[in-house]
């Protein structure tokens, strides 16, 4: 705010601050002696101007003191911002200065092409008063103005030699470049802001094909990081189950091997217990048959061997000879058979698994092509489907090739054919990366892509390629070009070409149309990026009834 006052109450003739501030006519404030010096300059003229705004006085105005100013001035000094510099109106190491200031130099505000000198703002104010400097060219200040001028004619170079690619003065034109292709520099500053459009056109073209591109990643490493989340959490919950699933069988397992054994074990206790009742007894027995053996006593003996020598029925003993822990094999066997089969299917699955998860593929992550070498890699083979084509399309070259007729052909009736409109589709569906080129000429061509759900019949819009939200064409005619979806146009810059090349990406959803030039240089004329959800198929419309107009669909392989 400091500097802003000091430059209100600075006298525009000396630069410093107001020195006895007097106020003219037309409002403007100068030191006393810095005006009265300016109009002693202009007595002879008796016409006395305002050197700002050239406002003209007569007679020559009498002067006073403003005393307002002389005050605001002395309480501008006692701040001190009377100490503010006032160098940086004058001209330093880096800045252009007025070639017309003596002495120290001002701060050029403008170079003029014309008089090739640098102005201050004081300096350039006749270029804005007289009538005569009013076609002058003004630019920003430059300390290469002599560059204009012709070393060797001591001329402008108003010329240009578009053989030799050079600046040159009219003498030049009739001297060492007689005969080149010589324009005006105007002409040929025209004609290169032209091309400069279209490279800006071409640039902001790729500026924003390479944002779509960043958020179309950004997009695509979101949606894979979901993707990946959602696989890993999946994952976990199965592994979690199937770990859970392991543990209840393991559990089961262990339940029954368990209560198996107590009841094998209960029945071999049971099976022991009699047998050691049955020895018991028997050995109570011996001991009264070893008695009976000693007995001397005839009858006795007799009487007592019967009772005796009767022993009761023996305890089964044929489960002695199972094993009570042989059962057990068999699950043991079981369990690992299942461990077997479990670590076969997994060792299997999970080479399914690990190939899957390295086939998960980045959308764009082959990079789009970017010479005709690149893209006839992806080159196909399209030929028109007769059964498509239109009563008057007339199709030949292999069905290649496809012009009008004036009577209709002898095409037997097919729900495919289009009926009202002059279209016809590809035989082959696109997917995946294709490209393809159309050779044209005539009036009123539209290059197409449609799903092969595109209505046949009805109205322009239903029918009509890029009419609809199931088809896209660019209108290729003799003086422009036109990209065309669901009804809405949209007007496309670039050479015009008798060929055409179109580049799909299906999975991208990525279509791109080329002009291809005679030396088969591709510029791009239109790019668009949408979601495709079906296969395309390639068409043609030939819009106009010009005998002329014929397309094909050129043989790349």
């Amino acid at each position: 705010m400091a500097q802003l006052n000091r430059e209100s109450f600075s006298c525009s003739i000396c630069l410093d601050l107001l020195q006895d501030p007097v106020a003219i006519p037309c409002g403007h404030s100068y030191c006393m002696s810095c005006i009265q010096t300016h109009w002693d300059k202009e007595d002879e003229k008796k016409a006395y101007s305002c050197p700002q705004c050239r406002q003209t006085f007569t007679p020559r105005p009498v002067l006073g003191k403003h005393t307002l100013l002389a005050g605001l001035v002395e309480e501008l000094k006692k701040t001190g911002l009377q100490a503010a510099p006032a160098d940086r109106l004058y001209a330093g190491a880096e800045d252009v200065a007025c070639d017309v200031c003596t002495g120290r130099k001002l701060r050029a505000q403008k170079s003029c092409l014309q008089c090739l000198i640098s102005f201050c703002q004081m300096h350039l104010q006749p270029h804005y008063d007289i009538p005569a400097y009013a076609k002058h060219k003004l630019t920003e200040p430059s300390r290469k103005l002599q560059e204009n001028v012709c070393s060797r004619h001591d001329e402008v170079m108003k010329m240009f030699c578009r053989t030799d690619q050079e600046l040159i003065c009219y003498l030049c034109s009739v001297d060492e470049h007689r005969g080149h292709d010589t324009v005006s520099a105007a002409a040929e500053h025209t004609e290169k802001q032209r091309e400069l459009e279209v490279s800006r056109q071409n640039i902001r073209q790729r500026i924003q094909d390479r944002e779509r591109d960043v958020k179309m990643l950004q997009e695509e490493v979101e949606a894979v990081s979901r993707s990946a989340d959602e696989a890993v959490e999946h994952s976990q919950k199965i592994f979690t189950e199937l770990i859970r699933l392991m543990e209840k069988r393991r559990s089961d397992v262990e339940l029954q091997v368990r209560s198996q054994q107590e009841t094998e074990v209960r029945r071999v206790k049971e099976l022991q217990e009699k047998m050691e009742e049955e020895i018991t007894e028997l050995r109570k027995r011996d001991a009264e048959l070893e008695k009976l053996s000693h007995t001397e006593d005839l009858n006795q003996f007799l009487h007592d061997y019967p009772s005796l020598t009767q022993l009761s029925e023996p305890t089964d003993s044929s489960s002695i000879t199972e094993h009570p822990l042989r059962s057990f094999k068999d699950v043991t066997a079981a369990v690992t058979e299942v461990r077997d089969r479990l670590q076969d299917l997994l060792g299997k699955k999970w080479t399914n698994i690990a190939q899957t998860v390295t086939e998960v593929d980045v959308l764009l992550s082959e990079p789009e092509p970017r010479t005709r070498a690149d893209f006839l890699k992806y080159a196909r083979d399209i030929r028109l489907d007769p059964d498509t084509a239109n009563w008057l399309l007339f199709l030949s070259d292999r069905n290649r090739r496809v012009t009008i007729e004036e009577e209709e052909q002898s095409y037997t009736f097919h729900p495919k054919r289009f009926m009202e409109w002059r279209q016809v589709l590809s035989s082959e569906s696109l997917t995946g990366r294709c490209y393809w080129e159309v050779e044209w000429s005539g009036f009123g061509l539209r290059l197409a892509v449609a799903y092969n759900s595109i209505s046949r019949t009805g109205s322009r819009n239903e029918c009509g390629f890029g009419q609809n939200n199931k088809s896209w064409g660019l209108d290729c005619d003799t003086d422009s070009f036109s990209f065309w979806h669901n009804n809405v146009e949209t007007p496309v810059s670039g050479p015009r070409s008798s060929r055409i090349g179109v580049y799909l990406d299906h999975r991208a959803g990525i279509l791109s149309f080329y002009s291809i030039s005679k030396r088969k240089n591709m510029t791009l004329l239109h790019r668009v990026r949408t979601t495709f959800t079906r296969p395309l198929h390639a068409g043609l419309w030939l819009r106009y009834l010009d005998p002329g107009l014929t397309a094909l669909l050129c043989k790349l392989k």
